[in-house]
C-alpha cells in the first residue's frame, strides 16, 4: 500500500546509508490511575495466549511482549541485566497501553471516524515519521521503507494499520477536546503566575550537619531495632541451590553438517524467494512546474517556461551532452542531482508516474527519453542498464542457504538432545545423565534472583523457572537464548529475619536518618519562629548557625541552590509580599526559611508578546484533561459492560517475575 507515497512527487533516490531506527510505533495514550483492575470473566473471557479482549478484538500475550521489548529497548538501548529484570514491569505498562488504545480506537470507529490512505500518506510525509521516511522532504524509497519497518520487528501491514489507528486516536481527541475554551481572564492569570519573578534572602540548615551531631548508643540502636523489627522480617530473601547441565546451540552447530543435496532441496522448495523481478537502472532530470495557488489556479506562464527549459535540455542531450552532467546542472530533484540523476535499480510498480514507467521499460539500454509530463513537472530519463526477470541459480544462493539450514538442523538437534537428557535425568539422575552425554554438571551455591550463572549469565527466564520449582521436584528443562538447560532444585534457603548484629550498620543508618529528619524539621521550625518573632531572618540564622544566602530574581520554574525547584514547597515565595518571612521549607536534604526581598511583575509588553503562547498552552492543558477524563470514563464503562475482559492469570504469568522480586525484597 505504501507505494502511493510516491504518487504526488518525483522519484526519490533510496538512501543507502545511515538508517534510522523507528523508536516509537504506537502512540502512547496517557493512562488515568486505577486502570487494570478488571476481573477475568471465566469461560466468556480471553483464552490462553490472549491477554485481553476489547469489544471482541483479541490482544495477545505476544503483542504485549513485543510492545514491552520495544519500551525496554527505548529506555535501555544497550540492554544488559537491568533491562531484562525490568521487562515484567514494562509488560504490565504495555498491556495497559494496548488495552486502552484498542478501546479508544473501537470508540472512534463506533462514532464513524475513518482514516484514509490520504491521511496515512500525509502523516508519514509530514508527521512524526517524516524524518524517518522523508528526510529533507524526499521519500527514501520502497526498499528502504520496508527495511526500516522490519528493523522495528514489524510487518508492513501491522505498521500501516498502527499509523491508521494513530490517526483515528488523534481525530477522536480533536472531537472530544474541541469544547475546551480559554477565557482572557484565565490567560492573564496564567501569564502573571508564570512570569512573576521574586528575589529573596534565605537561611539554610543542612541535614548532613545535623547527622554529624547524632551518636546513638547500642541501647538506643537495639531499642530502635525492636521497635522496627516487623520491617526487617524476611528481609534476607529466599535463596536456592541448583545443579544444571547446558546444551549449547553454538557447540551443536559446530558439529552440524549440511549436504549439497539438502541445500538443493531447500532451493527447490523456496525458488520463489530467489526470483529477481524485471528492473531498470535509470537516471532522470526533473524540471518542476509551479504548484496551484490558494485559489486553485495554475501559473500557465510558469509551466510554459518549465517546458521550454526541459526541451532545451533534450536538445543538448541530442547534441552529445552527457546526461549525468546535465542532471547535476539542471535537475530540480536535489536528492538525485548530486549523483548525476541516478535513481538506481527500480522495479515495475515503483515509478511515481505510469508514463515514466512505460518509457523506462520500453527504452533500450543506453536510451534517453524525450520530455515526459508527469503532472508535477517535466522529466527526462536515461536507462543505464536493464535486467530481465529471472531466478537466481543455486550456485548464486547456496552460501545464503547453508547457514539457514545449519541453524535449523542445529536447533532441532539441540531440542532432541535436551529432550533425551531430560528423560534420562528423570530416570537415572541428572549426574549420570550429564556424564553419559559428556556434559559438565554445574552445582551452585545458594543463589538469589539477580545472580549470574556460569554459562548462562543473568537470565530472568531461567531464574523464574528455578524459583517456581517445587521442593523435591524432578529435573526440568528451560530453553535459553544460547540453548537448553536441564536443571534440578537441590535445596531451598527460606527468607530470614536478620538479627541485630547482622544488620547493625543498617539499623544505625536508619536510626540516624530518622533522628536527623526530625531534628532538622524542629530546628527549621525554630528558625522560622525566631525570624518571625524578631522580624529579622539574618539574626535568627546567626543564632542557629544557619547559612544565609540571597537568590537572583527567579521564575516559578527556576532552580535555586540548596532549595532546588521553585515549583516545590518553595513556591510559597510567589504568594508572599516583600518583607514577609516563610514557614519551614523542607527541600529533602536541607531545611530552609526565606524572606521575600523584591517582587517583579511582568510588563504589558511581555504580555503582548507571550499572550498567544500562554493561551495555546492553557488550551492544550484543558484539551488533555478533557481527553484523559473521556478515556477514564470509556474504560470504566467498557469494563462494567463486559466489553473489556482481562485474563488475570495470563497477566500474572506475564509479570510474575516482578511480583516474585517484590516478595523477596
Amino acid at each position: 500500500m505504501i507505494r502511493f507515497l510516491q504518487t504526488p512527487g518525483p522519484i526519490k533516490k533510496v538512501v543507502l546509508g545511515g538508517l534510522l531506527t523507528i523508536i516509537c510505533v504506537f502512540m502512547v495514550v496517557t493512562l488515568v490511575p486505577g486502570f487494570g483492575n478488571t476481573d477475568f470473566f471465566g469461560g466468556g473471557g480471553p483464552g490462553r495466549g490472549v491477554l485481553a479482549t476489547v469489544a471482541g478484538n483479541d490482544i495477545t500475550t505476544l503483542e504485549v511482549q513485543r510492545q514491552a521489548k520495544q519500551m525496554v529497548q527505548q529506555q535501555f538501548p544497550r540492554g544488559g541485566a537491568q533491562a531484562s529484570m525490568l521487562l515484567p514491569y514494562f509488560a504490565s505498562q504495555a498491556a495497559e497501553q494496548l488495552i486502552t488504545r484498542s478501546a479508544v480506537v473501537t470508540e472512534a470507529q463506533r462514532l464513524g471516524l475513518h482514516a484514509t490512505d490520504e491521511d496515512v500518506r500525509d502523516e508519514l510525509q509530514h508527521g512524526r515519521y517524516a524524518q524517518v521516511f522523508f528526510p529533507d522532504g524526499n521519500f527514501v524509497g520502497q526498499a528502504a521503507y520496508e527495511q526500516r519497518i522490519q528493523q522495528a520487528d514489524l510487518t508492513i501491514p501491522l505498521f500501516e494499520q498502527g499509523v491508521k489507528d494513530d490517526i483515528l486516536l488523534e481525530k477522536l481527541r480533536n472531537l472530544v477536546s474541541r469544547s475546551a475554551i480559554v477565557t482572557d481572564a484565565e490567560v492573564r492569570e496564567k501569564f502573571e503566575t508564570d512570569n512573576t519573578k521574586v528575589k529573596f534572602d534565605y537561611a539554610v540548615l543542612h541535614k548532613d550537619d545535623v547527622l554529624k551531631t547524632i551518636h546513638p548508643t547500642d541501647t538506643e540502636l537495639k531499642a530502635y531495632y525492636e521497635q522496627h523489627k516487623a520491617s526487617y522480617a524476611n528481609s534476607i530473601p529466599e535463596k536456592r541451590k541448583i545443579k544444571y547441565a547446558l546444551i549449547d546451540n553454538a557447540k551443536v552447530m559446530g558439529r552440524t553438517q549440511v549436504s549439497q543435496q539438502e541445500i538443493a532441496a531447500y532451493y527447490d522448495a523456496h525458488r520463489d524467494e530467489y526470483r529477481v523481478p524485471e528492473q531498470v537502472n535509470v537516471r532522470h532530470i526533473l524540471i518542476k512546474t509551479p504548484l496551484p495557488g490558494p485559489d486553485g489556479k495554475v501559473d500557465q506562464k510558469g509551466i510554459d517556461q518549465a517546458k521550454k527549459k526541459a526541451d532545451d535540455i533534450v536538445k543538448q542531450l541530442k547534441s552529445g551532452a552527457t546526461f549525468a552532467d546535465l542532471a547535476k546542472k539542471y535537475s530540480e530533484d536535489a536528492s538525485s542531482a548530486k549523483a548525476g540523476g541516478s535513481l538506481g535499480w527500480i522495479q515495475r510498480g515503483r515509478f511515481p508516474s505510469p508514463d515514466l514507467e512505460k518509457a523506462a521499460f520500453s527504452l533500450p539500454k543506453g536510451g534517453t527519453s524525450d520530455v515526459i509530463s508527469t503532472g508535477y513537472g517535466f522529466d527526462m530519463i536515461r536507462v543505464d542498464d536493464k535486467q530481465e526477470a529471472h531466478a537466481k541459480t543455486l550456485d548464486e544462493v547456496k552460501d545464503q542457504i547453508e547457514p539457514i539450514l545449519k541453524q535449523q538442523k542445529a536447533t532441532q538437534a539441540a531440542d532432541t538432545e535436551a529432550t533425551a537428557l531430560l528423560s534420562q535425568a528423570r530416570t537415572a539422575g541428572l549426574e549420570k545423565a550429564a556424564a553419559a552425554k559428556g556434559l559438565q554438571l554445574v552445582t551452585t551455591d545458594f543463589l538469589g534472583r539477580a545472580d549470574s550463572l556460569p554459562g548462562i549469565g543473568v537470565s530472568p527466564q531461567f531464574i523464574d523457572a528455578v524459583f517456581n520449582a517445587a521442593e523435591k521436584s524432578p529435573p526440568d528443562e528451560v530453553q535459553l537464548s544460547q540453548g537448553f538447560a536441564i536443571f534440578q532444585l537441590v535445596a531451598i534457603q527460606p527468607p530470614a529475619t536478620p538479627g541485630f548484629e547482622a544488620i547493625r550498620d543498617r539499623v544505625g543508618n536508619e536510626f540516624k536518618e530518622e533522628r536527623a529528619t526530625t531534628l532538622l524539621s524542629q530546628k527549621t521550625q525554630e528558625l522560622s519562629d525566631r525570624a518571625k518573632a524578631g522580624h529579622d531572618l539574618k539574626k535568627a540564622a546567626k543564632e542557629l548557625a544557619a547559612t544565609m544566602k540571597t537568590s537572583e530574581f527567579v521564575l516559578p520554574d527556576g532552580q535555586v541552590p540548596d532549595i532546588g525547584s521553585m515549583s516545590g514547597p518553595a513556591s510559597v515565595a510567589f504568594s508572599m509580599k516583600p518583607g514577609e518571612i516563610s514557614g519551614p521549607i523542607d527541600s529533602g536534604t536541607s531545611g530552609v526559611v526565606l524572606a521575600v526581598v523584591e517582587k517583579q511583575e511582568p510588563s504589558e509588553q511581555d504580555f503582548a508578546q507571550k499572550k498567544d503562547q500562554t493561551r495555546e498552552s492553557l488550551l492544550q492543558s484543558k484539551q488533555g484533561y478533557l481527553f484523559g477524563l473521556f478515556i477514564s470514563n470509556l474504560r470504566s464503562q467498557m469494563e462494567k459492560t463486559g466489553k473489556i475482559k482481562i485474563n488475570q492469570q495470563e497477566l500474572k504469568n506475564l509479570t510474575r517475575q516482578q511480583g516474585g522480586q517484590d516478595e523477596g525484597e
